[in-house]
């Protein structure tokens, strides 16, 4: 097996992790084209029902999977990385196969009562037979990750995306005919289809490896997994707590919003416009640089964690920071680039800019944001996931509460949220960074933070100087070249300053031969 650096992983991951976005991007546009709003409609109501049945069925494992199979190569210990992996599939198949069943049972009643439309329950139904695929799929990606080979995992979601895409139209076209809500079932089976040729390609080269046999001995090796069952739970649930959190506050958000639009006089129209302005434009592009930070948390777990056990502790510092400056780097980029340029932005992805001042008002306190990932990935490590889990909680409530104080400010209204929103960032981001240095040996480095300032607010005058000197149209060349001569000036700076120390760039520029 080929184990990859810290740095090669993750840059293995963010590759993956832009194609993927780029690939989903591309499924959306295709859904809109064929199915139309209905059809868009009917399939969105039922997806965030497929995601909080994949998390149940994960339960957090794939984190707690790589963290502990990380422990046990560092030791050399094949036996405890097989008790491992049989427990992991024994838990996720038992539990795929209950919520299937629950699913199967109570389907009718929640297209019809919970979703409000009888004709979801087609894409729902589609649900039951990826869910054993998913779990199946998400223990050997664990494992992959664990044994920090991160190449399986990233060629994965690829396949899975480019497969989706294959057959979604098909999919579409065949079943259309006979409804639209059959349109919306056909979308749905082309994700079932996606994960389950990714999960051929994670176990075909499972298979090829070799490490050993999972079917022998598999219910000995079962019958004395018990402390490994438990380690796992120890962490996998907190995990899984804090995604529940996520799940939770974004199920509540556009309650508690439009009901505070609602008490302030706002009708149910606008207060949907507003809402629809914040959650549909702003978020997501604020969201989007963050596949790097998802990459950086992968890599994080199992990297911590081997250094843990061989007691390299100046190592769990080195890889912490230097996840820290990754985010830093990437995101302040990011931040720069939608502060600048957020009124073109939006007008080419939205043909609207009616939401540039609310997205500009975020932009720069979703720096801190990018940051979470990798903190809540270091806790992890550290069998702190419990306490990362109260920090999701505890910010997520008074985010909440916030969200509801402010929303209902006749003068702020949307821009109440936005800020409500901003405190819930901060108040996350700080928690893990407090628990972090409660529990390591932890020095944050000032300078670096100036020097980033620094260089964001000279691009950001630069960029704005560059869009007001070119006359260029269409808008979206003017954009491209704008944002290719901001990024050369800002990777320049960053050179110049030795923010990102020499040999780090040595490391990406030679990375090619690598991949």
């Amino acid at each position: 097996m080929s184990k990859q650096t810290f740095i090669r992983g993750t840059i293995i991951l963010i590759i993956a992790g832009f194609i993927t976005r780029t690939l989903g991007f591309v499924n959306r546009i295709i859904l809109a084209r064929i199915m139309g709003e209905e059809g868009v409609g009917l399939y969105m109501m039922a997806f965030p029902t497929f995601l909080l049945a994949i998390t149940l069925t994960q339960i957090g494992l794939p984190v707690a999977i790589s963290k502990f199979i990380a422990e046990a190569d560092a030791e050399n210990d094949s036996a405890k990385i097989k008790r491992i992996l049989v427990v992991s599939l024994v838990v996720t198949t038992g539990l795929s196969i209950i919520i299937s069943i629950i699913l199967m049972l109570f389907s009718p009643l929640m297209a019809e009562h919970l979703l409000g439309d009888r004709r979801t329950f087609y894409p729902l139904i589609v649900i039951l037979p990826v869910l054993p695929i998913i779990a199946f799929s998400s223990v050997l990606r664990g494992y992959f990750q664990g044994k920090q080979d991160m190449r399986p995992g990233a060629y994965a979601q690829v396949i899975e995306q480019v497969v989706r895409i294959t057959f979604i139209y098909i999919c579409i076209k065949s079943l259309a005919p006979f409804g639209i809500e059959y349109a919306a079932m056909g979308a749905m089976l082309s994700a079932v289809l996606g994960e389950l040729a990714s999960l051929f390609y994670v176990w075909h080269v499972f298979q090829k490896q070799k490490p050993f046999q999972i079917r022998e001995n598999f219910l000995s090796v079962l019958s004395k997994s018990k402390q490994t069952l438990k380690e796992l739970m120890h962490v996998a649930l907190p995990t899984t707590g804090s995604r529940l959190i996520g799940s939770v506050t974004l199920f509540l958000e556009p309650i508690l919003i439009s009901q505070s639009f609602i008490y302030i006089g706002l009708g149910a129209t606008e207060a949907a416009k507003q809402y629809g302005i914040f959650s549909g434009y702003v978020i997501p592009l604020l969201m989007l640089p963050s596949f790097i930070t998802y990459s950086l948390s992968v890599s994080l777990v199992p990297a911590i964690s081997e250094a843990l056990v061989k007691k390299q502790y100046a190592l769990v510092e080195y890889r912490l920071q230097q996840s820290l400056r990754i985010c830093l780097v990437t995101g302040g980029l990011a931040v720069t680039c939608i502060y600048i340029y957020a009124r073109p932005i939006l007008q080419i992805m939205y043909g609207n800019d009616a939401s540039t001042e609310l997205l500009q008002l975020m932009a720069p306190f979703f720096l801190l944001y990018y940051f979470q990932g990798p903190l809540q990935a270091a806790l992890q490590a550290m069998d702190l996931a419990k306490a990362g889990m109260y920090n999701t909680l505890v910010g997520s409530v008074l985010k909440s509460i916030f969200i509801v104080i402010m929303a209902t400010q006749t003068d702020m209204q949307i821009y109440g949220v936005a800020l409500a929103y901003c405190f819930g960032v901060i108040l996350i981001t700080f928690l893990h960074l407090a628990t972090v240095f409660k529990n390591i040996p932890f020095t944050l480095k000032p300078l670096e933070y100036i020097t980033s300032l620094i260089i964001m607010l000279l691009s950001g005058f630069f960029g704005n100087w560059l869009y007001k000197q070119l006359a260029i149209s269409p808008l979206v060349l003017k954009l491209v070249i704008c944002l290719g001569l901001v990024s050369a000036f800002y990777g320049l700076l960053l050179f110049i300053t030795g923010l990102v120390p020499k040999k780090e760039w040595g490391r990406f520029a030679g990375f090619r031969k690598h991949l």
